[in-house]
């Protein structure tokens, strides 16, 4: 708890008036809690006739001396009322004390949980949006091996425990320890032999409950880990949808849901019955206590006459009293557990570091003047080589194009050439600049990416391409669509570029979200562009409109095009041949038919003269 404490207090630092007002409300709560127990006692003297004469006024002789003086001063208004036969008056004074401090209790409670709610609200919305940015600014390789349903469940669900169940411990260390030690300290001046018996209850109770909840943080962080992986299973489902109907997979995806559900459920029932237990566990073991200090309370009374029935009863309210704090806290034991589960999912995303962060004295680079070199390079991303001394030139204004079967490593040289990735060896260079001594903004704000995903956002056509260009006029982001050949449909949109593209941009066509994706690129405009296999997953009506879109995006621009469709690319300046990481072959379309070799093969493959 401390360690997760410590993680929070640079959070809650921005919201330490609000901590202050907390502990300042919850201390005046809890002393009025434990005075509004008090108060019953005069009314109760009042009632059954046992208040104590004063007929003299009494003088405070100094601050020791409250407490009596206080109590003095209350019985020699009463005994004034009771000695002019004004039962009714008097018994109206000490209801009104009752009242009064009850009405206090309750504002001061109301008060500390308004700034508790505004603390924990402001934490955590600070701990989301922190979490937001530093899943944004990790490096790719960060979710190569996690689910997105696992990250997205800590973000929101674990988030929402933390909310739920840790910021408890505020009320778990200052208002209901403090109701326990003022009443305890009232009822010691009451009388201390009783409240021996009280002083055995805690400590009891706090073992037995710390007993039965030993496994729940593993529980919790099991619990919360299912959380994630069913939240997963819904994410793939909605994403493949099509592949699961196509293929008639309900019955295993519907298995899979079944069975996470299955397991989170016998998870949850197990955490339940343990937070269930708190209540009942200690209010048992408190009317036990009540049940001995009745007995042992009730011989004080009847047979040794040493204290008052009357300030008895008072002092019951108040042992009475202490259950709901220490119920509070055993209940909230629990709940800090769940808590800390959640946090420690939370402070791992959020302690993540960057593996790919800007070099210390990184500099923006924001012109292209002469030429791109990637220079003997070597990378793997986990064991087995993905490209072995790698290199290439590509001159300012030439279009390059790497070709090649899948997995030759075409897609990875546009992973590493955007620092998506990092060379392990060799280096590329933008204008004779290592691409690692660029700050990542300034390096990808010179390029352009199109990718075989047509990735579009749940958002107008307008705000999906100002994601390029920000502060783009109507009339600019229309010309992209003009250039990207996307304005021949979307013009005749009933709302135009605020047509909303759906969801993954499911509203369209595959060539017209790539049309759009390529608009997006126009509009950024920037002096090198990067075609992932832009036009391998189109039909060819469509790749013939997109392939014109492409060669109007790459006038006068640096391109390096990655081509699964060879016939795509026969007009590049350079055509690369790649296999198993390594140069083949190249030179231009000609070149390399008269060679006869690989690239010959593969243009024959796909009945290319």
């Amino acid at each position: 708890m401390k360690k997760i404490i410590i993680q929070l207090l640079p959070f809650i630092k921005n919201f330490k008036k609000h901590v202050i007002l907390n502990v300042i409300f919850n201390v005046l709560n809890a002393l009025f809690t434990t005075l509004s127990f008090v108060a019953l006692i005069p009314m109760l003297n009042v009632l059954f006739d046992k208040t104590n004469r004063v007929t003299k006024e009494p003088v405070l002789k100094g601050i020791g001396n409250l407490l009596d003086y206080g109590n003095d001063l209350l019985n020699y208004k009463v005994s004034g009322y009771l000695h002019n036969d004004n039962e009714q008056m008097a018994l109206v004074v000490v209801i009104a004390i009752v009242i009064s401090t009850f009405t206090l209790k309750n504002l001061f409670g109301y008060l500390a949980n308004q700034h508790v709610m505004y603390l924990k609200n402001g934490v955590l919305t600070a701990l989301r949006n922190d979490m937001y940015d530093n899943i944004i600014n990790l490096p790719l390789s960060f979710y190569s091996k996690r689910r997105k349903g696992d990250i997205m469940a800590r973000i929101l669900g674990d988030i929402g425990e933390m909310q739920n169940s840790l910021f408890i411990v505020l009320e778990l260390i200052v208002r209901e320890p403090l109701n326990i030690i003022f009443a305890i300290g009232t009822m010691f001046l009451i009388n201390w032999k009783l409240s021996i018996f009280v002083l055995v209850f805690i400590p009891t109770a706090g073992f037995v409950i710390s007993r039965i909840g030993k496994k729940l943080k593993s529980q919790s962080l099991t619990a919360q880990q299912e959380s994630g992986r069913l939240i997963s299973i819904v994410e793939e489902t909605l994403t493949g949808l099509k592949i699961v109907k196509s293929y008639t997979a309900e019955p295993v995806f519907k298995n899979n849901f079944k069975n996470s559900a299955d397991r989170l459920l016998k998870l949850s029932n197990s955490i339940g019955l343990k937070n269930n237990l708190a209540g009942p566990v200690s209010e048992i073991l408190g009317i036990i206590t009540i049940a001995i200090l009745l007995w042992y309370g009730g011989k004080l009374v009847l047979i040794d006459k040493v204290i008052e029935g009357t300030t008895f009863i008072g002092f019951m309210v108040l042992a009475y009293g202490i259950l709901t704090p220490a119920k509070a806290i055993s209940k909230a034991s629990y709940r800090v557990k769940n808590g800390i589960a959640a946090a420690d999912r939370v402070f791992e995303i959020l302690h993540e570091e960057d593996t790919m962060p800007d070099a210390s004295n990184a500099k923006s680079l924001d012109h292209f003047n002469n030429e791109i070199a990637i220079n003997n390079i070597t990378f793997k991303y986990d064991n087995d080589p993905v490209l072995k001394n790698f290199s290439i030139k590509v001159p300012k204004g030439k279009t390059v194009a790497l070709v090649g079967q899948s997995g030759s490593g075409k897609s990875t040289i546009a992973n590493l050439l955007t620092r998506f990735y990092d060379v392990n060896e060799g280096s590329i260079e933008i204008d004779n600049n290592n691409i690692k001594d660029i700050t990542k903004k300034s390096l990808r704000g010179l390029m352009g990416l199109v990718t075989q995903d047509s990735i579009l956002f749940n958002d107008t056509i307008k705000n999906n391409l100002l994601i390029g260009k920000e502060n783009a006029t109507e009339e600019e982001i229309i010309e992209a669509l003009k250039i990207a050949n996307a304005w021949e449909f979307v013009k005749d949109l009933s709302k135009g570029i605020e047509t909303n593209v759906g969801d993954a941009g499911n509203n369209f066509s595959g060539g017209q979200k790539q049309r759009l994706s390529i608009a997006r690129a126009v509009l950024k405009n920037p002096p090198i562009m990067v075609l992932d296999e832009a036009t391998s997953a189109l039909d060819t009506e469509s790749e013939r409109i997109v392939q014109v879109a492409l060669e109007n995006m790459m006038k006068n621009r640096t391109s390096i095009v990655i081509a699964h469709r060879l016939s795509t690319i026969q007009n590049a300046d350079e055509i690369i041949v790649m296999h198993k990481g390594e140069i083949a072959e190249q030179g231009k379309h000609s070149e390399l038919i008269a060679l006869n070799g690989i690239y010959k093969k593969l243009v024959d493959m796909q009945s290319f003269e």
